[in-house]
């Protein structure tokens, strides 16, 4: 049995901090245009007094949840995420505020995919993602030989523990 180190050493690639940004940008940006939209209807329907209050107290929260979405989050996200794999197990650690330490055993994986969206294939990333049979984990914004190589590692590795049993 190998030696489990206790923090895991490889990283995710700095571009996952532009595409978490963009990612929330995208998103923040079309919950402010809705709300934008709301407060117009009630100005120029002159809706309840209390509606506008509500609306008024929603944008603020909202603009400042958009504030740690796109400048403070990603920094974090990146910063904590760390994953290794040896022919054993899968680590997978990450979260400022709640840290996850996750070992997958490789005897569990059945199945390795790596996914590309737009905003990745722009960076030219990949995520992958690791199925066993009660759960999904994923590896995101990893360069793609890093992935290809990863996703190939691991699907060796959980090939020949099953071999093996």
């Amino acid at each position: 049995m190998q030696y489990i180190q206790s923090t895991p050493e490889q990283r995710l690639s700095p571009d996952a901090i532009t595409i978490w940004r963009i990612s929330a940008i995208i998103l923040n940006g079309i919950g402010l245009i809705v709300l934008t939209a709301l407060l117009i209807l009630d100005s120029v329907f002159g809706w309840r007094a209390w509606i506008g209050w509500l609306l008024w107290g929603v944008t603020a929260i909202s603009v400042l949840y958009a504030v740690w979405e796109i400048f403070i989050r990603p920094s974090l996200l990146y910063k904590h995420w760390y994953y290794d794999a040896n022919e054993e197990f899968l680590q997978l650690k990450h979260g400022a505020l709640k840290k996850v330490h996750q070992i997958v055993p490789m005897a569990k994986v059945q199945s390795v995919t790596t996914n590309q969206g737009p905003l990745l294939r722009k960076y030219g990333l990949y995520s992958v993602s690791i199925g066993t049979m009660g759960s999904s984990h994923t590896i995101p914004a990893l360069p793609e030989e890093v992935a290809l190589e990863l996703r190939n590692q691991i699907a060796s590795y959980a090939r020949i523990n099953e071999v093996d049993e």
